[in-house]
């Protein structure tokens, strides 16, 4: 069990699987530039979260439900729980919105993933779906927490705790899904070099 201090954001298990030196950058050097993407996501997400709370017969709608592990280690907020009525027991069922299209990775069910095992540990209640929201295509993907994706979601866990405690960026390594990074100016993919530091490397060349 982590203690309250030991805590990370949810949200850096999406960056750690989509590229841990994105993640190291974000978490550990304090960087962040936004781009269109990310400017778009979080408008996205803002609105999700100023909307109020409602009814609907058997289904109640939270939105911007604190969230929290101390199994995980983890900390964040859900964008959507509905809560659906089975007999006496209300049964929360996570909604995660984002931007664009669905992805061929996991970092998104994995999110998703994190935020049940959060409000499983919250409850003590078995959450057994939930559904990803894209903006792009208006659709819910619905997410089944099997046993797989569960056991995927803890081992993300643990490598995101393991990068945040030993302190060292990763070194850049060149690929595609560099370009629409919005800390591509930063991360320096093409020249930064391995085992360097994108700050220190931004550093030296302003001091040079």
């Amino acid at each position: 069990m982590f203690s309250e201090d030991e805590l990370l954001p949810l949200s850096a298990l999406q960056h750690l699987l989509f590229c841990e030196r994105q993640c190291a950058l974000i978490h550990i050097e304090q960087a962040w530039e936004e781009n269109r993407l990310t400017a778009e996501g979080r408008v996205l997400h803002e609105r999700v979260h100023a909307a109020d709370d409602e009814s609907r017969g058997d289904v109640r709608i939270a939105r911007g439900l604190r969230l929290r592990s101390l199994r995980l280690g983890l900390i964040g907020q859900a964008d959507v729980v509905e809560f659906h009525r089975h007999g006496d027991a209300w049964l929360p069922f996570p909604v995660e919105y984002k931007r664009g299209k669905p992805k061929t990775g996991i970092f998104d069910t994995v999110q998703l993933c994190a935020q049940a095992l959060c409000l499983e540990e919250m409850k003590s209640v078995t959450i057994t779906a939930g559904a990803l929201f894209y903006g792009t295509t208006r659709r819910r993907l619905d997410v089944v927490f099997d046993q797989s994706l569960r056991d995927q979601t803890a081992s993300a866990a643990d490598r995101l705790h393991r990068l945040i405690e030993r302190g060292l960026t990763p070194p850049a390594t060149y690929e595609k899904k560099c370009d629409s990074c919005s800390l591509f100016s930063l991360c320096l993919p093409k020249s930064a070099g391995r085992n360097k530091s994108a700050m220190a490397y931004l550093n030296r060349m302003i001091n040079a």
